[in-house]
């Protein structure tokens, strides 16, 4: 069976024959806990099931994933979606692959996942690296 998400009366959940689904959907579920919205837990299920697929397509578990993997999960979103091209698609820019944007919401699910698999006792480590307070763009001051 292949991987996707289903909704069921305890909303949205990965089905497949991974190894790491269970704790994906304990995952979920705890978000449900936590009163985060539907759409939420929609999208957090939509991005965990893709980087389950990349995690799936390089026979990685979640407590073998090292910060470097993560490169590779961003570099793999790029090229699986140069690989899908369709010939009815009309591209409307010249830039190929998910937005920035995009890649930054699907790291977030990611982060949270190894943060709930750290608490739980699945993950020994998270190697997502959080972005904390003094780093980024300082504004000018005048």
């Amino acid at each position: 069976m292949g991987l996707r998400v289903i909704t069921d009366d305890a909303g949205h959940r990965v089905e497949g024959d991974a190894g790491d689904v269970d704790v994906m959907n304990a995952f979920l579920e705890h978000l449900s806990i936590r009163n985060f919205s539907p759409a939420t837990r929609r999208a957090y299920a939509f991005d965990l099931l893709n980087f389950l697929r990349f995690l799936t397509a390089r026979a990685l578990r979640l407590d073998a994933v090292a910060p470097a993997d993560l490169f590779d999960y961003l570099d793999w979103q790029q090229k699986s979606f140069r690989g899908a091209r369709s010939a009815v698609v009309v591209r409307l820019s010249s830039r190929a692959g998910p937005a920035p944007a995009t890649m930054n919401r699907r790291i977030a699910p990611v982060r949270g996942l190894f943060e709930y698999a750290v608490v739980v006792g699945v993950c020994a480590r998270n190697p997502v690296r959080a972005v904390g307070a003094g780093h980024g763009r300082v504004g000018r001051h005048v």
